[in-house]
């Protein structure tokens, strides 16, 4: 069976049980109204059969509705928050129209059938859930299939050096995703294989490559060879039919929400328009006051714990405090739990390696779960981090980072944060300081609330995934005395 077929079963199948989920909701909705006397006692009881026209048009209006929030297009990689949000939006505009259309057809002088309130306020309730529950067991049954080879696409990846190792990490690392990678174009000579994936030709190739090995899908990942070289490949893939997507490069970064202003007649085209300023301020602040004084209060037993803990176990501070580069460039004391010996730094600072004997036992743990930067939370309720922000780095080396990636300091328009975009998209330690860059202007015009509790979320995800997996972070993460210039600078 083609992938494009099991798409389609996968599409008509979600449909038909988005379908079910939702008449479940509505009988269980009745079922509840009946026993429940709230808002006030039924004055007459409707037996359910006299239900079935309002249930069909619910059905059909929240389907309807799902519909047109683009939610019967599978993608590959879908994030829970976004899932729950627009479940929610189209389940509320598709039970308000179905209480419409329910009043114009069903209410007349002659016949008027009792909708309680209460049953659609339930109704609307349980069908968020129902809905929300039965999508993630869809996409965990998808998963499933996928990973034992039921729907998978195969893939050729395009690209050089750095960027097409980051790709394709991820694409391993992620079987989930549903791609079979069957290798990799390279333009430059001496690469046979990149992460035991073979290189298997140029991308004058490209055409016959598709044909012999039934390429579904084509990534182009070579943001820096520029616009020119991105579509000589891609007029090399338009032969077959084959899906093509490309990794953005810095100007696709910045442009996505461009807008056109107007100068007297001329147009100019908006690429620096930061969504997060004036009263959004307030509403961000107010974010890292309630989540940093919450995360200190319930975790302060266990962030004690870990003071003592590492006090006993090797002589020196609790803390380790270095001074980083924060917002407009201004620096603050950074702090962390020690994770090291005291004498950690006596040959130099570099980068922790597995099984590195600067560590102490106690720091090796609590690096591996990913609770060393607790202390950031001080940081956080001081008003001199957010709780979702770039990465803060040393000021000396952020004086060399602006004088060779572009718009560098365009992220200190920002508080440094304990998370950020570039971290939940894989991209620590030892990545290329252009490509976080790129995410970390993403992330400051196209910040919203949303994406902050998405970005939140997605970290306590991704810590609890690695510790139960025991998945290597996508790079080397650096040890507290890393000296961020061996992290690469360019793709």
């Amino acid at each position: 069976m083609t992938t494009q077929k099991i798409r389609t079963i996968y599409t008509i199948s979600l449909v038909i049980l988005d379908a079910v989920l939702v008449g479940v909701a509505f009988i269980l909705a009745y079922q509840i109204r009946q026993a429940v006397p709230w808002p006030d006692e039924l004055a007459l009881v409707v037996p359910l059969a006299e239900y079935a026209g309002l249930m069909v048009i619910q059905i059909v209006a929240v389907i309807a509705a799902l519909f047109f929030y683009k939610l019967y297009y599978i993608p590959r990689a879908v994030s829970r928050v976004d899932q729950f949000y627009y479940v929610f939006s189209g389940v509320s505009i598709g039970t308000l129209i179905a209480v419409a259309l329910s009043t114009f057809i069903f209410k007349s002088n002659d016949n008027i059938l009792n909708y309680p309130r209460g049953m659609i306020i339930y109704a609307w309730l349980l069908t968020i859930i129902f809905i929300v529950i039965g999508r993630l067991t869809h996409q965990l049954v998808r998963s499933a299939l996928r990973q034992r080879g039921i729907g998978k696409d195969r893939l050729l990846l395009v690209g050089t050096g750095e960027m097409a190792r980051i790709v394709l990490q991820r694409i391993i690392w992620s079987p989930h995703l549903g791609y079979e990678v069957v290798g990799i174009v390279n333009g430059e000579a001496g690469a046979n294989q990149i992460l035991d994936v073979p290189v298997l030709g140029k991308p004058e190739d490209l055409p016959d490559l598709i044909e012999n090995h039934a390429v579904d899908e084509v990534i182009i990942a070579i943001p820096e060879k520029g616009h020119r070289e991105t579509m000589r490949v891609i007029s090399y893939c338009e032969r077959g039919r084959v899906s093509i997507k490309i990794f953005p490069d810095v100007f696709q970064f910045v442009t996505n929400r461009a807008t056109i202003d107007d100068l007297g007649g001329l147009p100019l085209l908006s690429v620096r328009d930061y969504a997060l300023r004036g009263y959004m301020l307030i509403f961000k602040r107010l974010m890292d006051i309630i989540g940093s004084g919450l995360g200190l209060v319930f975790l302060s037993p266990f962030m004690l714990l870990i003071a003592v803990a590492i006090k006993l176990e090797s002589p020196g501070p609790v803390f380790f405090i270095q001074e980083r580069m924060g917002l407009d460039g201004k620096p603050f004391r950074m702090l962390k739990f020690r994770s090291m010996r005291s004498d950690a730094e006596k040959d130099g600072p570099g980068w922790t390696t597995e099984n590195d004997p600067r560590q102490t036992r106690l720091g090796r743990l609590i690096r591996k779960i990913e609770i060393d930067e607790l202390p950031n939370l001080i940081n956080v309720i001081l008003g001199e981090m957010s709780l979702v922000g770039p990465r803060p780095e040393q000021a000396h080396y952020v004086e060399r980072f602006l004088q060779i990636v572009p718009r560098y300091m365009d992220r200190h328009r920002e508080k440094g944060g304990m998370t950020g975009w570039a971290q939940v998209n894989g991209l620590r330690g030892d990545t290329s300081i252009t490509e976080r860059t790129k995410y970390d202007l993403w992330y400051s015009e196209n910040w919203s609330i949303l994406l902050d509790l998405k970005i939140i979320m997605r970290t306590i995800w991704q810590i609890v995934e690695r510790k139960n997996e025991n998945q290597p972070a996508l790079a080397t993460r650096p040890s507290e005395t890393t000296d961020p210039l061996s992290a690469k600078l360019e793709n």
